[in-house]
């Protein structure tokens, strides 16, 4: 017969994993049964302590109609801090889709793919306790996504709207939602006779300079990124970046307008 304190202990024990999904899942297998996830906890992770985590949520269709322009948004703002969340297709020939440090924003982000190949999408956020909490689901795809030419490289004029930027601000009493889209081919490398070429970092700056958060981006963006955040309650934003061949992408955004100001 168990003591009280033994009673007590396991029932504080049973109170934990109801109300905290990341300890209830913690040490489990991998909810989403990958043959790749022991490959990406060790390269993209470092191998460091992760939980799976339901509170970290990566939103995506089921079936994917466009292979070449998957929607996804990745919204971790259920576990408070989080200082950097790094997205991944583990069955994609190139693993990382992007890296997103919120800063000042919030940890929140919506973007496109590209997919190959039926995978599992996830997203691991570095949290306060120092651990990584990751969320995921799978993708049907017909496939082709990574290895299919940009639209933009079999267009004679593209580069003459490489870099421009488009898009808008909205406020709301606690932050500035910024939803915008860069044209730009972002070529994977991994089509015949086209390099790798894509927009591989933005920075978002208010009217002070001060950073409110940072955003690395790798080849399976899709083309021409559509990109949104939540960012910290500003009159203005700018965003600041260039692609892996030193093109600069500028731009300056104010409440209500449509374009940006280049």
């Amino acid at each position: 017969m168990k003591s009280i304190d033994q009673q007590l202990f396991l029932s504080c024990i049973f109170l934990c994993c109801l109300v905290n999904p990341g300890y209830a899942q913690q040490g489990q297998t991998d909810p989403l049964n990958s043959p790749m996830w022991k490959d990406m906890h060790r390269s993209l992770l470092g191998g460091a302590s992760v939980v799976f985590d339901d509170r970290v949520q990566v939103l995506a269709p089921v079936d994917a109609e466009d292979s070449m322009n998957v929607p996804v948004l990745v919204d971790a703002t259920a576990l408070g801090e989080v200082s950097k969340i790094v997205v991944f297709a583990e069955l994609n020939p190139i693993h990382k889709v992007l890296e997103l440090e919120p800063l000042h924003a919030k940890p929140i982000i919506g973007f496109r793919i590209k997919v190959q190949q039926a995978t599992p999408v996830r997203a691991a956020a570095l949290a306060g306790d120092g651990r990584w909490h990751v969320g995921g689901r799978i993708v049907d795809a017909a496939g082709g996504g990574c290895t299919l030419p940009s639209i933009g490289s079999e267009n004679s004029d593209w580069a003459s709207r490489m870099g421009e930027v488009a898009g808008r601000l909205w406020s709301n009493q606690d932050s500035t939602r910024l939803r915008m889209r860069v044209m730009h081919p972002m070529d994977t490398g991994l089509v015949p006779g086209i390099p790798a070429f894509y927009i591989d970092h933005l920075e978002f700056h208010d009217a002070k300079g001060e950073i409110l958060s940072r955003l690395f981006l790798h080849e399976p963006v899709s083309e021409n990124p559509v990109l949104t955040l939540d960012l910290p309650r500003r009159d203005s934003v700018t965003v600041v970046g260039a692609d892996n061949n030193g093109n600069p992408v500028k731009a300056r955004f104010l409440p209500g307008m449509n374009e940006a100001e280049m």
